[in-house]
C-alpha cells in the first residue's frame, strides 16, 4: 500500500513525458507556415482554382531535393541529394511510370508534385505557369493520390471514402465503391458503409484498404492522379483486382505512375528511370526493353526468369 501511490506516479510521469513529446510534434505542424513562393520573381498573389492552367502539361528541370543525412545514432551529418538535376515532362492526358531502384528518388517526385517539399533548385511549371505561383490548397484541389499505405482515419467507411468531397452522395460514394471492386467486401460488413473502420483502418486488410483509397480517388474525380506503389505487399488476388480498377480510373487522366511492381509500368505512355536522383532512361516498355540498361535489368529481375 505504501509502494502503491509511488508506482501509480511513475507510470503517469512517463505518459505524461510522452505526451508531451507528441504534443511537441503535433504543434510544430500546426504551426508550420503556409507554403509561399519561394522566389522573389513569382507575383506575390497565389493562383487560385479559378486561374488554374486549363491543362496539366508537368515539367520539371534541374530539380534538386536533399535531405538531412541522419547517422546511427540519429544525429545530422550534412545533406543527402535525393533529386540531383532530374528534368522530367509529363504531358497533359497521359500516364508517365517513374521506376528505378530504391533510393532512387521516385517518392520525392510525388512529394514535390504534392507541395509537400519544395526544391532546393530548379523549376517545376504547370502549363508553363510556376507551380509555386499557384496556391497550395486550389492545386491540390485539381489532384488525386493514392500512397503505397493509405492512411484511413477513426470513423466510418462512408466517412473516409468521402475524404475529398465531404458533401458527395450515398449514391455517388456507392459508384465509386463499384468502380474500385471495394462494394462488395463493405456490403458484407456488419454495417456496411457505416462500419467503423478503426485508426488507420485496423479493421480491414490491406488490399481493403487500398481499394478504400482507390474508392476516394475516383469519387474526388481529379485531373491529375498520383499513384505511389500502390501494389506494393498486396496478395495476388488483391493486387488483381487493384490493377482493374486502377486501369479504368487512369483512362482520361494526367497520370504519375511511381511502380516497383512493373507490371503496370508496362502500359504507360512513358517510362521514366530514374538512379541517384536523375532521369537515365526515357521511353515506352517495349523500346526500353530491347535496349541493354537499367530498365532491362530492373525488368528481368521483376519477371524472375527473363520474360517480356
Amino acid at each position: 500500500e505504501f509502494f502503491l501511490p509511488l508506482r501509480q506516479m511513475a507510470l503517469r510521469f512517463h505518459a505524461g513525458t510522452a505526451g508531451k513529446a507528441t504534443a511537441e510534434r503535433i504543434f510544430a505542424i500546426l504551426d508550420a507556415p503556409a507554403l509561399a513562393p519561394p522566389t522573389p520573381d513569382i507575383s506575390s498573389t497565389l493562383l487560385t482554382a479559378a486561374a488554374l492552367p486549363a491543362r496539366f502539361d508537368i515539367q520539371l528541370d534541374d530539380v534538386y531535393v536533399s535531405y538531412p543525412a541522419l547517422q546511427a545514432d540519429r544525429t545530422v551529418a550534412g545533406q543527402r541529394a535525393a533529386l540531383a538535376g532530374l528534368s522530367l515532362a509529363i504531358p497533359h492526358g497521359q500516364t508517365v511510370a517513374l521506376v528505378g531502384p530504391t533510393g532512387a528518388g521516385k517518392t520525392t517526385v510525388s512529394q514535390l508534385l504534392l507541395r509537400f517539399v519544395e526544391p532546393q533548385a530548379g523549376t517545376i511549371t504547370v502549363d508553363g505557369v510556376p507551380l509555386a505561383a499557384i496556391d497550395p490548397t486550389a492545386w491540390r484541389g485539381q489532384l488525386a493520390w493514392v500512397p503505397q499505405q493509405p492512411y484511413l482515419f477513426y470513423g466510418t467507411i462512408l466517412q473516409n471514402i468521402r475524404l475529398g468531397r465531404p458533401e458527395a452522395s450515398l449514391d455517388a460514394v456507392v459508384a465509386a465503391a463499384r468502380a474500385a471492386h471495394a462494394h462488395d467486401f463493405i456490403s458484407a460488413l456488419p454495417q456496411a458503409y457505416d462500419t467503423p473502420v478503426g485508426e488507420r483502418g485496423v479493421r480491414l486488410s490491406g488490399g481493403q484498404r487500398q481499394r478504400i483509397a482507390i474508392a476516394r480517388a475516383f469519387l474526388k474525380d481529379a485531373p491529375f492522379l498520383i499513384l505511389d506503389e500502390v501494389t506494393a505487399h498486396l496478395d495476388a488476388e488483391s493486387e488483381a483486382l487493384i490493377h482493374d480498377a486502377l486501369r479504368r480510373l487512369m483512362a482520361g487522366r494526367t497520370v504519375l505512375l511511381i511502380a516497383h511492381r512493373l507490371k503496370l509500368a508496362y502500359a504507360a505512355d512513358q517510362v521514366v528511370v530514374l538512379d541517384q536522383g536523375r532521369a537515365v532512361q526515357a521511353g515506352p516498355h517495349r523500346t526500353l526493353l530491347e535496349r541493354d540498361g537499367l530498365y532491362r535489368q530492373l525488368v528481368l529481375t521483376y519477371e524472375g526468369a527473363g520474360r517480356p
